[in-house]
C-alpha cells in the first residue's frame, strides 16, 4: 500500500478512535494516562483522517475539564487529575489544535463555542510570562510558578499563541496582547538563551530543541535550514529516523514525523520524503501500528508501547506531504500575518 493515500493510516486512525473513551478523552493506550498536548496531538490526527466528530469531542472534553484558571493538569488517569502539575506548553496547545480543526472544518460556530476557553487558556499562559520575555514552563497546584524556561516548550506555545492571534482575529476579538506576548516570546529565544535551562542541565542534547524553534516560526527560513545542517549529523540515524537524545542510540517516531513537519516548512522535500519513508519499518505488522521508538544497537523496540499520538505525529507529518487535508499548512504559514477573515 501506498504511504501517500491516506489509507495507509487507516489501523493509526481506527487505533485513535478505539483508544477514546466516551467522554473525548484520548489516552497514550487504553486505561493508560493522558496529557492534554497528546491528546490534542491525537485529535489533530483524527481531523486530517475526516473523523471530525471524534476530534470535537476530544476538544469538548477540553471544555468540560478546564480549570477556573484556564489550565489543565498535566496528566490524568481515567479522567480524573493524576499529576496536579500545569504546564504552560500543554495549556497553550489546544489553539493549534482547534486552528487546525477548523483549516479543515472551516466549523467557525465550533470555533465560537470554544473561544472562552481559548481565551481562558491564553490568559493563564501570559499570566506566566517574565519581562524578560520568556514563559515559566509550570506551576504546582497552590505553589509559585516552577523558576524556569525550555526552549521547546516555548517554541510550542509561540506556535499556539500564533494559532490563537488567527483565531482571535476571525472571530473579531482584539488580539493586540497576543501579538506582542509572541513578538516578546520570540526575542527572548533569539537573543537571550541564559533564560532557558538556567537551574538545570540543558536540554540542547534533545532532538526537539533543535528542530522546534524552526518547526514553530522562531526562526526564519534561512536561520532555520542552516540550523537543521549544522546538527544534521548529531541527530539523523540515516535509513532509520531522528534520535531523541542526541547521545542514545535509540530513534523516535513522533520526534522523525515532527522534524518531517519541520524539512517540509523550509521546502527541504526530498530530505523529509526520505526520513518519513524510513519510519514505516517501526510499524508492527501484526496490527499496523507504530511503535514510540526503536534502540538499534539492541535491535530492540522501547518503550513497548504504541501511543496514539505517535499515531497522530505520523499523520500530521503525512498530511504535510501529501495534503490530505487542507490542515496541512498549519506549521507552514506564519497565521500571525495572515488576515483570517
Amino acid at each position: 500500500m501506498d504511504s501517500s493515500d491516506i489509507s495507509f493510516y487507516k489501523d493509526s486512525l481506527e487505533y485513535i478512535k478505539k483508544v477514546q473513551g466516551s467522554a473525548g478523552d484520548i489516552p497514550w493506550e487504553k486505561n493508560k494516562k493522558l496529557d492534554p498536548w497528546d491528546h490534542i496531538e491525537s485529535a489533530m490526527g483524527l481531523s486530517v483522517g475526516g473523523f471530525v466528530e471524534e476530534s470535537k469531542r476530544a476538544f469538548l472534553w477540553l471544555k468540560e475539564n478546564q480549570q477556573a484558571d484556564g489550565s489543565w493538569y498535566s496528566e490524568y488517569i481515567d479522567g480524573e487529575p493524576s499529576v496536579f502539575r500545569k504546564e504552560t506548553n500543554f495549556v497553550a496547545y489546544i489553539s493549534t489544535g482547534l486552528w487546525h480543526y477548523y483549516l479543515i472544518t472551516e466549523d467557525k460556530i465550533f470555533l465560537q463555542e470554544m473561544f472562552p476557553t481559548i481565551s481562558k487558556s491564553i490568559e493563564f499562559v501570559l499570566s506566566l510570562q517574565v519581562e524578560a520575555g520568556d514563559i515559566y514552563w509550570a506551576v504546582e497546584e497552590g505553589k509559585n510558578p516552577l523558576d524556569d524556561s525550555l526552549i521547546t516548550g516555548s517554541s510550542s506555545i509561540y506556535k499556539s499563541l500564533e494559532c490563537a492571534f488567527a483565531i482571535y482575529n476571525l472571530l473579531g476579538e482584539c488580539n493586540i496582547h497576543i501579538k506582542s506576548a509572541m513578538e516578546s516570546l520570540k526575542d527572548s529565544i533569539n537573543n537571550n538563551p541564559d533564560r532557558y535551562d538556567r537551574n538545570w542541565e540543558s536540554k540542547s542534547r534533545y532532538s526537539m530543541d533543535w528542530y522546534y524553534p524552526v518547526l514553530c516560526g522562531i526562526y526564519n527560513d534561512t536561520k532555520g535550514i542552516e540550523r537543521i545542517r549544522t546538527k544534521w549529523k548529531n541527530f539523523i540515524v540515516e535509513g532509520k529516523g531522528c534520535k531523541c537524545v542526541e547521545e542514545e542510540p535509540w530513534v523516535t517516531v513522533a520526534e522523525s514525523s515532527e522534524l518531517v513537519l519541520t524539512l517540509v516548512k523550509l521546502n527541504l522535500l526530498e530530505e523529509a520524503l526520505d526520513l518519513f519513508n524510513s519510519l514505516h519499518q517501526w510499524k508492527d505488522k501484526s496490527d499496523g501500528l507504530y511503535w514510540t521508538g526503536y534502540v538499534y544497537t539492541d535491535q530492540k523496540f522501547w518503550p513497548i508501547e504504541k501511543p496514539t499520538w505517535t499515531a497522530g505525529a505520523v499523520i500530521l507529518a503525512a498530511d504535510s506531504l501529501f495534503k490530505f487535508s487542507p490542515g496541512n499548512v498549519l506549521f507552514s504559514t506564519d497565521w500571525s500575518e495572515v488576515d483570517s477573515n
